[in-house]
């Protein structure tokens, strides 16, 4: 082989095999982030002044994931007490047939996260009970029906995107080291209520064809009332209760949605 003809061979293979080595790097990644108050940040005690009531900071998930993969375009539009009409009506409208990675996590205002909350801080442990169980039958019989139409949407408006819906953790250790505050049987009964919804949500991103994240192992041992929590319990301001802390978003949310991504 003549020496240009062996040079040309080596410069061709060389950019072969650097093209093969950074496929990723070839495709740009356009993030959009919606969803509720987990998704936004509320809790985390570090908010962007510009996002008001939403209540979106730096150190909620998206934002962290956003930071150490530096997307070529990244926006967060999720907003505290969002339920799945509001995804609709404010937040779809950011996508565009351009986004590559979509995550979502709604659901849980429109199961009534915080009249449960409130009724069993105040009320009877069959209150407690009681108001859970209409969570649930919610998430049975109405809650699939509201989130098809928002994985539709979601869809529909960006194609080609990779769509990570997120789920909620259970909220207290059963029985944990907390000798004041909410019965056993409240906890309980909360956290059955997460896991109805990571039931109600898991199965209607999978008929959707989309990826779930399963955040209640990565919190397993971080719940309130255990040794190291990684959420709120009854906090001031007020609206950050019961929501993940600094440590929920970096090392519960974070990973699982790393998990999943890939």
């Amino acid at each position: 082989m003549r020496p240009a003809h062996f040079l040309a061979a080596v410069v061709t293979a060389a950019a072969a095999v650097i093209a093969l080595a950074n496929p990723a790097s070839a495709a740009a990644v356009n993030y959009v982030a919606l969803g509720d108050s987990y998704a936004s940040g509320l809790g985390t005690g570090s908010y962007d002044g510009s996002s008001g009531s939403c209540k979106r900071g730096p150190l909620a998930y998206p934002a962290l994931w956003a930071a150490s993969h530096a997307p070529a375009s990244f926006k967060s539009v999720a907003c505290s007490g969002a339920r799945t009409s509001d995804v609709l009506n404010s937040q779809v409208s950011s996508l565009a047939a351009s986004t590559t990675l979509v995550t979502l996590q709604v659901g849980g205002n429109d199961a009534g996260f915080t009249d449960v909350v409130t009724t069993c801080t105040f009320g009877s442990d069959q209150d407690c009970v009681n108001r859970v169980n209409q969570s649930k039958a919610f998430i049975a019989n109405t809650l699939p029906g509201l989130l098809d139409n928002v994985y539709g949407t979601v869809r529909s408006k960006s194609p080609s995107a990779k769509v990570v819906v997120l789920g909620y953790p259970r909220l207290y250790k059963v029985p944990g080291s907390c000798n004041v505050g909410l019965s056993d049987t409240k906890r309980s009964a909360i956290n059955s209520g997460a896991d109805a919804l990571h039931a109600g949500i898991s199965a209607r991103a999978a008929a959707a064809g989309f990826s779930y994240a399963d955040v209640r192992g990565a919190f397993t041992g971080h719940e309130i009332c255990s040794s190291s929590w990684w959420l709120n319990s009854l906090s001031w301001p007020v609206e950050e209760s019961y929501h993940p802390n600094q440590n929920g978003h970096r090392s519960g949310y974070l990973p699982a949605l790393q998990s999943v991504i890939g």
